[in-house]
């Protein structure tokens, strides 16, 4: 069982509206959050996360010195605290500014004003991610289980790697794109895919179907993690024989969900 639950998160939250402030300061009270950090901007953020890391980082888009989508780059390519959890709470929904999040690995994105209970449910996906229950796999060797991972995004890459990590699945493969994704499975077996949709030269969709129609492993479990909202497409991406498509951000959940049904059964 995790030792991290919610009342123990240390936030930092950073927002330019102490109104804003005050509201989100009072949900995250009423769910158990009392140890929290403030910032009105991104620069003074940083300078808080190299003194003392939180758990969680939330964050609205527009901040006085740059993006919210700029700032979460920021955390990502530092020294330190790449991995810290990041929620964006905005009424933004332009895609030039909520891709590049996704594709960063935030924890979610909440709308404004949201629901508290949209609120508690980041909060228990922020723990998960910490720490991940892994004691209903207590019972399976998870050493031996193998994933390729494969997306553009090495940060994207990162994160799905500590989730598989904190599960006890330790051997895992990176791939940028669906071309680079067949050298691995021509050569390896693989318990396990989990890949983007959008990528260069070869994209999740294509790859899909380059595993069913032609490898030599067609009925390993495949994973299809992305941003992407066009119903057409994801019809498309249906047909392609994935075994489940999983929103950006995802849930760990579903993760550890088709483990348990998909590789271990």
């Amino acid at each position: 069982m995790s030792s991290i639950t919610i009342d123990k998160l240390i936030v930092l939250l950073v927002e330019p509206s102490t109104t804003q402030q005050r509201i989100i300061s009072k949900h995250l009270n009423d769910l158990g959050v009392h140890e929290i950090d403030y910032s009105l901007c991104a620069e003074d953020a940083l300078s808080r996360l190299c003194l003392n890391k939180p758990d969680l980082v939330i964050s609205a888009m527009h901040l006085p010195d740059m993006t919210g989508t700029d700032f979460l780059q920021k955390i990502r390519n530092g020294d330190s605290c790449t991995d810290t959890p990041f929620m964006l709470i905005s009424s933004e929904t332009g895609v030039r500014y909520l891709t590049p999040l996704r594709q960063a690995g935030i924890t979610a994105i909440l709308p404004k004003p949201y629901e508290v209970e949209q609120l508690k449910q980041a909060l228990y996906t922020t723990v998960e991610f910490l720490e991940p229950d892994a004691t209903e796999f207590e019972e399976y060797s998870m050493d031996n289980i193998r994933v390729l991972i494969v997306d553009d995004s090495l940060t994207s890459r990162r994160h799905i790697i500590k989730l598989l990590n904190g599960l006890g699945i330790n051997q895992s493969d990176e791939a940028e794109n669906g071309c680079e994704a067949i050298k691995y499975i021509e050569k390896e077996y693989y318990d396990l895919i989990v890949t983007d949709y959008n990528m260069p030269e070869m994209d999740g969709r294509e790859l899909t179907e380059f595993i069913r129609e032609k490898s030599s492993q067609q009925g390993v479990p495949v994973v299809m993690i992305t941003s992407e909202s066009d119903e057409g497409r994801l019809a498309a991406v249906e047909q392609s024989g994935v075994s489940a498509i999983c929103d950006k951000p995802f849930d760990p959940n579903t993760i550890k969900r088709i483990i348990k049904t998909s590789v271990l059964n």
